[in-house]
């Protein structure tokens, strides 16, 4: 027996593996409810910064090419918007460039005292707006960013 009672190699509690009855731990929470941090700021900052340039780029392109740039762009914005969602893993990850791109357009819709838009045309105009907003709000609303099996552990599908 060893000196010191509760050292020794029979007790139950001298193991690395994990306890089998503890009681689970809740997530930690994501979102407008995490603790904020220098990373994620830097991070939803400069996503916000590009989808005020996705939303300039976007404008052009749809006004100058019509209907095949108006696809681009809407491509584009929906591409910005999805991928904020899946490299941050919330959905302030797809709202941040919305964000930055719907304040840029609205801006850009304002026009100038002479009446003129930077928009081609009104059917573009519409389609690009409706299209974007609708764009920002799936990818901002989808319940669950997919796992990939190899990040999981699972092998099949």
């Amino acid at each position: 027996m060893s000196a010191n009672p509760g050292k020794g190699r029979g007790r139950a509690g001298s193991s690395h593996a994990p306890r089998r009855n503890a009681p689970p731990r809740e997530p930690g929470p994501t979102g407008f409810a995490a603790r904020p941090n220098a990373t994620r700021i830097a991070a939803h900052s400069g996503f916000a910064v590009l989808g005020v340039l996705v939303a300039i780029a976007g404008t052009l392109v749809q006004a100058a090419w019509f209907p095949g740039g108006l696809i681009i762009a809407l491509a584009a914005s929906a591409g910005l918007f999805y991928g904020g969602r899946i490299l941050t893993g919330t959905q302030v990850g797809a709202l941040a460039p919305a964000a930055g791109w719907f304040i840029t357009v609205f801006l850009l819709l304002s026009g100038r005292p002479e009446g003129d838009y930077v928009f081609g045309d009104e059917l573009g105009l519409v389609l690009f707006m409706l299209g974007g907003t609708a764009a920002a709000v799936m990818c901002a609303t989808t319940s669950k960013v997919p796992q990939s099996a190899i990040r999981s552990g699972r092998s099949g599908t």
